[in-house]
């Protein structure tokens, strides 16, 4: 009789701990973030023929960022290539300008997931300076996204989703054809 009960327990407690396992090796809410800035080092050290595309551009866009919010960089690509002009997002988002670098890095989720939702902030220093960028991240096909990107400049938060959101003058997207 006691292996027979010591067989489901042993099976039970094997099966628990894997499935804690699992849970522990599954990436969190700042794996995105860490492969973004990843991305981001390597294009500011890229020069030559072949550039490094954006964290924002195709092929790392659909796999760091939510749909929406790579639908919405998709529409600001398109209205920079049908236009001519800078989209709605002229500076890099995920080092908060133009031009940067990024040393000593740190990404810390600063709101625990609740409900398919987090926070996750990545701080370092630009030229000397420290910089702190927020994204909101987002449970999406069982993996964590980027749904936004909050800049602060002179202590205004400047979400990149709002931007994105405005309305352009022209697109083919807007029915209304670019003239260049």
């Amino acid at each position: 009789m006691r292996i027979a009960i010591a067989m489901p327990c042993a099976a039970a407690g094997a099966y628990l701990l894997g499935t804690m396992l699992a849970q522990a090796a599954e990436p969190g809410p700042e794996a995105p973030i860490r492969e973004a800035y990843a991305v981001t080092v390597r294009q500011l050290a890229g020069s030559g023929p072949n550039p490094v595309p954006a964290p924002w551009q195709p092929p790392h866009r659909d796999k760091l960022m939510s749909k929406g919010l790579a639908a919405l960089f998709a529409r600001d690509e398109l209205y920079q290539e049908e236009a001519g002009e800078i989209g709605h997002v002229g500076a890099d988002p995920f080092i908060s300008g133009q031009d940067g670098e990024v040393k000593n890095l740190r990404v810390s989720v600063t709101e625990a997931p609740a409900n398919g939702r987090a926070l996750v902030t990545a701080s370092f220093r630009s030229f000397k300076q420290p910089v702190s960028v927020r994204f909101r991240m987002v449970e999406e096909g069982g993996a964590w996204r980027i749904d936004d990107i909050v800049n602060r400049v002179d202590g205004k938060d400047y979400p990149v989703r709002a931007e994105l959101s405005q309305p352009y003058e022209c697109g083919s997207f807007m029915k209304k054809p670019c003239k260049r």
